[in-house]
């Protein structure tokens, strides 16, 4: 599996991301996607199914190969919270670590110093390998490059051709953090897009796969959710083509400002 580095930390390039899937079926699609090659699982506090997530790991009998993400929630980022929530991650992950600790959106109402100062505590006392941010625009990425005690290793975000990210992916190169893509595919919104289908018709690939391999291509990482065993297959095949320098001006020709999906009530100001 390629990896894209950052400060000395290997990230798998291609992962699979667990929003909103639940129960058996989590473990068992956890277990599937380890054994077919993936080597990264993503998940969080807030999806609330750390627990399979887990299960699905252990199964698969490669735990010393996978790395593991979770994520703390926005309402737990108080010192004191966060570093009770991340305690309980693991017990509930049971797992001996979590390989990449996030803070998984920014909460205005406490500092962020304060965060990733609990941040920088967990991965000292062992909590954590890692720690990064997702859903950090570029004036947060410059503070909390600025505060941080301990090594920023990846933002993770919103990221597709459909929505121009090129100012947090710049600032992310700036500091040294790897860019992890989640709605990699903008959630389905690939399929039946006439440029990535006729790209991908030129290749012998579907849609989903010419914006994964755009992505990819970059350097970027990318975590698309699936519940089907064999679209695990075809995303991670977007590896074994490359979509010559037109075809990727073409593709990035797709982004508008309009494009992002997921906006919530508490999302920061975006660039």
């Amino acid at each position: 599996m390629q990896v894209v580095e950052a400060k000395g930390f290997r990230i798998p390039i291609v992962g699979l991301g667990t929003w909103a899937l639940r129960g058996r079926d989590c473990a068992r699609l956890v277990e599937q996607a380890i054994g077919i090659g993936y080597r990264h699982i993503d998940t969080a506090q807030m999806y609330d199914n750390e627990a399979e997530v887990g299960e699905g790991v252990r199964a698969s009998g490669k735990r010393n190969e996978v790395m593991v993400t979770t994520k703390v929630q926005p309402t737990l980022l108080a010192p004191h919270d966060l570093e009770r929530s991340v305690k309980e991650s693991l017990a509930q992950l049971r797992l001996d670590v979590i390989d990449l600790l996030l803070i998984h959106w920014p909460n205005p109402r406490v500092p962020l110093a304060e965060t990733l100062g609990a941040m920088a505590k967990v991965k000292r006392a062992g909590y954590a390998k890692q720690i990064g941010v997702s859903n950090f625009t570029v004036a947060l990425l410059d503070e909390a490059n600025k505060v941080s005690s301990e090594p920023l290793v990846c933002n993770q975000i919103e990221c597709h051709p459909f929505l121009d990210q090129d100012k947090v992916i710049a600032t992310c190169r700036k500091y040294g953090m790897a860019v992890v893509a989640y709605s990699p595919i903008a959630r389905g919104g690939a399929k039946g897009d006439k440029l990535l289908e006729r790209i991908g018709k030129a290749h012998g690939k579907t849609a989903a796969q010419v914006c994964l391999r755009w992505l990819t291509q970059q350097g970027i990482v990318v975590i698309p959710r699936t519940s089907k065993v064999e679209r695990l297959e075809e995303n991670l095949a977007n590896l074994d083509f490359d979509l010559s320098d037109a075809e990727m001006k073409e593709i990035a020709g797709l982004a508008r400002s309009s494009g992002r999906i997921v906006d919530w009530s508490w999302s920061p100001k975006w660039d």
